[in-house]
């Protein structure tokens, strides 16, 4: 008798869940999405940088994230790379046409921009699908800004924004019982 073996199924559920980000549909059909899972030295290695910019930046719940990160079954992350804008004009990334948006100097902190809002929306259509795809198959997760974060601001991925799923078949849900980071 094998008990629970169902921890051994997290890297193809993880992999099912990409497959919902990479198939979520995306403005005028231009795949700009990356995915990625990391292993469990990535894994740690993600959590120790959200530890240090959190440090960097005094932002307490990235260092509390990282416990969750740590204590994932599993790390997804998905990003974008943008490769240019949607030719909308429609000012909403702040500026009047697609041209000076893509003319304007890109700030690098922890993500870069400005891009083009399609390109924002796509990347958070894909990130719902995800997690959407994780609770059908009833994996617990939770999106983390912090993850992604602290993943573009190391270089970890090549990428301009990104955001992490952490995932977990635990008897609890791990990512929303935990305390506040005052």
């Amino acid at each position: 008798m094998k008990q629970n073996p169902e921890t051994e199924m997290i890297e193809s559920l993880a992999k099912t869940i990409l497959v919902a980000a990479r198939t979520a549909p995306k403005g005028k059909g231009i795949d700009d999405i990356v995915t990625c899972m990391l292993d469990n030295a990535e894994k740690a290695e993600l959590a120790n940088r959200m530890e240090e910019l959190g440090k960097i930046k005094g932002m307490k719940f990235l260092i509390r994230d990282a416990k969750n990160v740590r204590d994932a079954d599993a790390i997804v992350l998905i990003g974008l790379k943008s490769s240019g804008a949607s030719g909308l004009d429609c000012g909403a990334c702040g500026y009047e046409t697609c041209r000076e948006m893509l003319d304007a100097k890109k700030v690098k902190k922890e993500f870069t921009g400005p891009h083009c809002m399609i390109k924002y929306m796509d990347l958070g259509i894909a990130v719902g699908c995800a997690a959407a795809k994780a609770k059908d198959l009833c994996v617990d997760n939770r999106i983390l800004y912090s993850a992604g974060a602290a993943a573009c601001y190391y270089g970890m991925m090549d990428v301009d924004v990104a955001m992490a799923l952490p995932l977990s078949v635990k008897g609890k849900n791990i990512f929303f019982d935990r305390p506040s980071a005052r």
